[in-house]
């Protein structure tokens, strides 16, 4: 029998309110973990699936406090015991991999140094052999080049790679249990993919138990034994990941295993109709870099383009050169068969009105100290001139337009969840009444179920207001669900755009086709199972090209 490793019972963690007092957000939650095993942490924000997994160090976040449980780690209490305890084991027999790498390094140190820090710190490996251990989980996480990437800073390497020299660094001190929150969750599909299969052998190879958290259930049936699924701080059900998959026996559960069910339909490209916004032979850079070459696109009155490609594919910059935050080197672009100033200061009050922009992470997007009504209403100021009272009446106009009642203009952002704020981001792009909104990966920090609202909603909006979008993602499941057409860009080049019929339907281009081999299918084994088909195909390609040689 397997030997347990971590037991939580009856956990109870409160936070602080508004009101100064206490609310409970984690109710009764026990779990059981053995050596070498996977539990995954399943559920939607708010669920309180960081709070039970940072409860495994024995820790909570600011203005959490641990009420009551037991948290046992090999047989010893966790729960009330001494700093200095609980200090010895954190960073050693129980570490942490954070959603965002990028947040978590220091940029002004190199990677090495931070990576062997815990394992130095606490005595476990002299400065030498965590080093030597650190290039040797280089190697096995593929990393390039294992002798020197630690040497490297945080911002000379990919975001896929920072997150795997975060698990690097979470492994050099041999623990017991690694806790992995939302490791991939800001990832293209196939980042994502060389990301996870680079932990799941990792977690074999060096025979580690983990607490995986995410909330995408397809994901984490590619790693997990067992699931756990949380919702509202409660245990709705738990079981092998066979059986959740296959057998859930609670509704919330049933929901979260069902394939997303937002679908635009299908409607013919307007053969006649002028388009609203082009993109003409644009080549951009940064400084001496080139960025975008020869980019050619069009987009129709009350139809979604979708921009998709991996991290670093020029998705981005070619936002920032349609609003005339990055001029162009070569081209142009055109609205409404007008061309656009390139530059965002040489654009009049109207240019800019007509072209908004909804950013990603609604946190950053929205100033803290500023209450809803305050943001939502500083475009109706700039661009229409309104008093505040005609202000205030606009404002809760839009606020019910994207389903939160009025009283949200009096609150902050930071009592707002993540799927309110991007709401408030959408509101605050449509106070201008713009012909364009580009949506720049506006769902990919949100859980499945707050995502799909949020895509319900943009197409509401665009059927009521015939506001074109371009809709810039990752998620291959956002385009199948909301897309009209689709652009399929790498490095920098645009290798295959059509409706989404065409691009979706084989044959493909072969990166559009590695691309939609890359979304998980909430399917045990599916992630071995497209990593063979993967090696066997290279397989072959090499044999091929050793008989064409011969």
């Amino acid at each position: 029998m397997t030997e347990l490793l971590l037991s939580i019972t009856d956990l109870h963690i409160a936070a602080r309110s508004e009101q100064g007092g206490l609310q409970e957000i984690v109710n009764g939650v026990s779990l059981r973990l053995e050596h070498g095993t996977v539990l995954g942490l399943i559920g939607e924000s708010g669920a309180g699936k960081s709070t039970v997994g940072l409860a495994a160090l024995g820790y909570t976040r600011h203005g959490c406090r641990l009420l009551s449980g037991s948290i046992r780690l090999n047989g010893e209490e966790l729960f009330g015991a001494p700093y200095e305890k609980l200090r010895q084991i954190r960073g050693a027999r129980v570490t942490y991999v954070a959603q965002s790498a990028a947040a978590a390094f220091d940029p002004a140190h190199r990677l090495e140094d931070q990576i062997i820090e815990s394992a130095v710190v606490h005595g476990i490996l002299s400065p030498e052999e965590a080093r030597r251990e650190a290039r040797r989980l280089y190697e096995k996480l593929r990393l390039p080049d294992p002798d020197n990437f630690g040497r490297r800073y945080p911002h000379q390497v990919s975001g896929g790679q920072l997150q795997r020299a975060m698990t690097v660094m979470a492994m050099v001190p041999k623990p017991d249990l690694v806790v992995f929150d939302e490791p991939t969750t800001a990832l293209d599909v196939t980042t994502q993919i060389e990301v996870l299969a680079a932990i799941k052998a990792a977690i074999r190879d060096e025979r580690l138990a983990a607490i995986y958290i995410t909330h995408d259930l397809a994901l984490v049936a590619q790693i997990a034994d067992r699931i756990l699924v949380l919702k509202d701080g409660r245990m709705v059900e738990e079981g092998a990941t066979e059986d959740i998959l296959k057998r859930p026996t609670q509704p919330y559960t049933r929901a979260l295993v069902q394939v997303r069910r937002v679908h635009k339909p299908s409607a013919p490209q307007p053969a006649a109709q002028e388009p609203l916004l082009e993109v003409r032979g644009v080549d951009a850079a940064y400084g001496a870099v080139p960025v975008l070459e020869d980019i050619w696109l069009r987009l129709c009155r009350g139809r979604t383009t979708a921009v998709v490609g991996e991290s670093g594919s020029g998705k981005s910059t070619l936002a920032r050169v349609i609003t005339g935050l990055l001029p162009p080197r070569r081209g142009e672009v055109r609205l409404l068969g007008e061309p656009l100033p390139p530059g965002l200061r040489q654009r009049n009050r109207d240019q800019l009105r007509r072209i908004q922009l909804v950013y990603q992470m609604p946190d950053v997007a929205l100033n803290p100290r500023h209450k809803v009504e305050e943001i939502i209403g500083r475009p109706l100021s700039f661009y229409f001139g309104l008093g505040a009272e005609a202000r205030r009446r606009r404002v809760e106009e839009l606020l019910r337009a994207v389903e939160l009642a009025p009283e949200f203009a009096d609150r902050y952002p930071g009592e707002l969840s993540g799927g309110q704020k991007q709401r408030v981001c959408i509101a605050r792009a449509l106070a201008a009444e713009p012909d364009v909104i580009i949506c720049d990966e506006v769902t990919s920090a949100l859980d499945v179920q707050v995502a799909d609202a949020v895509l319900r909603l943009l197409l509401d909006l665009q059927a009521a207001t015939g506001v074109a979008y371009l809709f810039i993602t990752h998620d291959l499941a956002t385009v199948r669900a909301i897309a009209d057409d689709i652009v399929v860009m790498l490095d920098g080049r645009i290798v295959e755009q059509g409706t989404r019929e065409d691009i979706l339907t084989p044959p493909h281009h072969p990166y559009t086709d590695l691309l939609l081999s890359s979304v998980p299918e909430m399917e045990v084994g599916w992630l071995d199972r497209i990593l063979a088909e993967r090696a066997a195909r290279k397989a072959r390609g090499e044999r091929i090209m050793e008989a064409a040689d011969r």
